[in-house]
């Protein structure tokens, strides 16, 4: 028996699918980068220079202009990289912020907490669509909302998957209209599932309620298992109360919900509003990722990874009891330094970890670590820090000028630690005297509000890898 909603509360829920989706990670990262350069301009001139960075992307030089043209739309439309002003266009706070951090968890939690239908991500007319449904819906909370009844209800771990998500949620109007109680829609899932009740889950059907939660998973909401359900990720419990509780909500179409209609003129004036929406500076809501939560498969693994970076922080810090990982500070710089500080240990010279120190940001000193060496020379280290899902391409790095000048003027003193985290590894390159790396040929440099490098992480003369140690008190 194949499950069918009722004909009168049928609307099938969509958004834009980029074509870069099974790449999207690396995508944004790069065009985040790339945006972030980039300075107001007329939206033409905008266009044009932002489409000749989308053809410097991998596998796009051959690339009809079509095609390009379709990328720049997807990357402005659904993720919300660029603000509009009349005829000028800027780069959006969340491809700056993601340029900087280079943090997809935190981008992807911002994404979902601002994403709901209707939403400027949609054309005018799919969007006169939905208002005439009457749709007023947050997917991510709303997922999540279920899902935290379902583990309250039960006393148990409990899961959706992507067909369930979408006939039962995506796809019913008592869900995307009516904002139907948690508690009836898991009803409706449980007693599906005990009936035997098949979905259709072909991909074109179930696919935008999958593309939600493999972004809520990118975001760390979301943890799937055997490859089709996806659970709560209970290490993610701050977070995921503030999706839940949260009354955000981009209120300018709800006038034309009200009376459920509104002019393509009346829908394209909210347009700039919503950029603005997304990109606005949401000070109260805090979604830095907590490194250790990310990397942990669960809550005792958790614990002890934190126990372990705590430890090496007794030298320097008075107090580490009822901080937050977060507290510390940035977590790849805090994994960095519990690095150096088990290298000198195991190297013999625990007499030397005193000497290693984290440098606040405000004394803009051009490095993050200050080190040592065996032999007591100073090592200082500027910590480049990915984080995502998946692995990512690894060779490319931004110096800011104060961190090229200085790397200049520290030479073979100067240490860029690559390091990339992800769900299934972490992985550091050493790149030693970046300047004269550059000044030899070994590595490209591109004068860009300091200085953009890319590097071959194949060639010994450029860098190495290193495992990223573990503190051991």
């Amino acid at each position: 028996m194949k499950y069918q909603i009722p004909d009168d509360l049928y609307f099938r829920i969509h958004h834009v699918r980029p074509r870069f989706k099974n790449d999207v990670e690396n995508v944004l990262v790069y065009m985040a980068t790339e945006i972030s350069k980039m300075s107001a301009a007329d939206k033409e001139v905008f266009a044009d220079e932002l489409n000749n960075a989308i053809y410097r992307y991998p596998g796009n030089s051959v690339k009809e202009l079509k095609t390009i043209n379709n990328w720049r739309t997807e990357i402005s439309a659904l993720f919300g990289f660029l603000e509009f002003d009349g005829n000028i266009t800027k780069p959006g706070r969340r491809a700056i912020e993601l340029a900087k951090k280079e943090d997809l968890v935190e981008f992807f939690k911002y994404y979902l907490y601002n994403f709901q239908y209707p939403g400027a991500h949609l054309k005018v007319q799919e969007i006169s669509k939905q208002i005439e449904a009457g749709i007023h819906f947050k997917p991510a909370q709303y997922i999540l909302s279920v899902l935290k009844y379902a583990e309250e209800s039960t006393g148990k771990r409990q899961y959706i998957t992507k067909a369930e998500a979408c006939h039962c949620i995506f796809n019913d109007l008592r869900c995307t209209r009516d904002n139907e109680a948690p508690e009836k829609v898991w009803k409706r899932i449980t007693e599906n599932r005990d009936n035997k009740v098949e979905y259709d889950e072909t991909g074109d059907v179930i696919r935008y309620a999958g593309d939600i939660l493999d972004y809520m998973e990118i975001a760390n909401l979301l943890a799937v298992y055997g490859g089709k359900n996806y659970y709560i990720n209970t290490l993610e419990n701050e977070a995921i109360l503030k999706f839940i509780n949260s009354t955000e909500w981009f209120n300018q179409y709800d006038g034309f919900i009200k009376r459920r209609t509104a002019s393509y003129e009346e829908i394209k004036s909210c347009y700039g509003d919503w950029f603005a929406y997304v990109n606005r500076d949401i000070k109260e809501t805090d979604f830095e990722t907590d490194l250790l939560a990310f990397i942990a498969n669960d809550p005792e693994e958790y614990q002890e990874l934190k126990k372990q970076t705590y430890a090496a922080f007794d030298e320097v810090l008075e107090d580490t009891e009822g901080l937050r990982t977060k507290d510390i500070g940035d977590m790849g710089e805090s994994l960095v330094h519990s690095h150096e500080c088990q290298r000198v240990k195991i190297g013999g010279r625990a007499d030397l970890i005193h000497l290693i120190k984290r440098i606040p940001t405000q004394f803009a000193v051009g490095y993050d670590i200050q080190s040592v060496e065996l032999d007591e020379r100073k090592r200082y280290i500027e910590v480049k820090t990915t984080i995502s899902s998946k692995p990512l391409h690894f060779n490319k790095v931004h110096l800011t000028p104060n961190e090229w000048n200085t790397a200049s003027t520290l030479k073979d003193r100067y240490y860029v630690y690559r390091l990339m985290i992800s769900k299934t590894e972490k992985k550091m390159f050493l790149i030693q005297d970046p300047v004269g790396l550059y000044k030899k040929d070994l590595i490209e440099m591109v004068p860009k509000d300091g200085a953009d490098i890319t590097f071959s992480t194949n060639k010994a003369e450029i860098g190495n890898f290193e495992e990223l140690l573990t503190w051991v008190d």
